[in-house]
């Protein structure tokens, strides 16, 4: 049994989406495998950066709902 595939990840007001490790452009027309090795490059470290800014907005939300120590709220 093979390992499950990840969801394609999806850039935010980006024409682009990561399937099985190849970036690919879409529009209406269609889509195209993206293959100049600097634009991927570039889409990796946006995705990656992407990703961290997510994990950090949701840090700091699972911070705020949590009650302080000294019971005054936020």
């Amino acid at each position: 049994m093979s390992a499950p595939t990840p969801p394609p990840r999806r850039l935010p007001d980006a024409p682009v989406i990561q399937r099985d490790g190849w970036w690919w452009m879409f529009s209406r027309a269609g889509s195209i495998p993206v293959s100049d090795p600097a634009f991927t490059v570039v889409l990796d470290a946006f995705a990656q950066a992407m990703a961290a800014a997510d994990r950090a907005v949701a840090d700091l939300r699972t911070r705020q709902s949590k009650p302080c120590a000294t019971g005054e709220g936020r």
